[in-house]
């Protein structure tokens, strides 16, 4: 477990508080996770954002009738700190009872809070139901992997050892899954999601990949962790001239987390899949 987590509300019982408090957000720094891969905040092989949806963001008008929408919030992957899931859940709440003069006032008071918790400016979209509704349920992009026929027998923790490539053949493809599934470290709850992988390098191996996401399944990690190592082994096996990969996370809690890891700078989507 992080141990800033073993602090966080994250497991515990805890006061629903329906008017603002933005004290209830609880950061948890990124520096231990970042070392448990070889990382520091100056070696960072990637570029990216955690977006995260909310399907349960509501507040008061000045009038005291209620408003629903649905939040997106950018977060770097830079950012010194991660914002613990429950205790985003629980500041989103106190907004509940809170009245805000328009939705141009709540972003604002988003942005400031939420980027205060992350160390770095958090992008803040607050949406409608109608908009949200009419851009749908997207497929991923390129091949699935997952009928693919394998023996797997792995499951406890990541094994980057299963991975094989074809150095001989650079190819440039995409291809994803949707058998990505790992634990919280701190409830030991399931978190289900899909992973994609683009790339140009070495070809991989399919089946060896998705024997490798299988191995996740009873790994303990947070969300952003888990798609930091993935893109860390592929890289070292690769050697890709490029590489981007990014996990869509089944929500909890009315939270969805979505982590983008890249070596481009790249316009990434935020497009819900059918789990969503």
């Amino acid at each position: 477990m992080h141990p800033a987590a073993e602090h966080s509300p994250l497991g515990k019982s805890s006061e629903y508080i329906a008017t603002y408090t933005p004290s209830l957000l609880f950061p948890i720094p990124r520096t231990a996770k970042w070392a448990e891969l070889g990382l520091t905040a100056q070696t960072l092989p990637y570029k990216g954002v955690d977006f995260w949806n909310c399907f349960e963001l509501s507040w008061l008008l000045p009038s005291g009738k209620p408003v629903v929408a649905i939040g997106e919030f950018s977060i770097p992957a830079d950012s010194p700190n991660i914002i613990e899931s429950k205790s985003f859940k629980l500041y989103l709440n106190s907004l509940n009872q809170t009245p805000f003069a328009d939705t141009a006032s709540l972003e604002a008071t988003l942005v400031k809070d939420l980027s205060a918790a992350a160390g770095k400016p958090v992008g803040v979209r607050v949406r409608s139901l109608k908009e949200v509704e009419a851009e749908g349920v997207v497929a991923l992009p390129g091949v699935c992997i997952d009928d693919l026929d394998i023996s797997v027998s792995n499951y406890e923790h990541p094994r980057p050892e299963l991975l094989r490539c074809d150095e001989s053949r650079i190819v440039e493809e995409c291809v994803h899954s949707h058998l990505l599934k790992s634990n919280c470290p701190v409830t030991s709850q399931p978190d289900w999601g899909s992973v994609v992988v683009e790339y140009r390098g070495a070809a991989l191996d399919h089946a060896s990949l998705l024997e490798y996401i299988v191995s996740f399944r009873q790994h303990s990690d947070f969300h952003e962790q888990c798609v930091e190592r993935i893109f860390l082994d592929l890289q070292r096996l690769l050697k890709p001239e490029k590489l981007t990969v990014y996990a869509r996370y089944v929500r909890r809690g009315g939270l969805d987390i979505n982590p983008y890891r890249s070596t481009e700078e790249v316009q990434l989507p935020n497009h819900r899949l059918v789990r969503q």
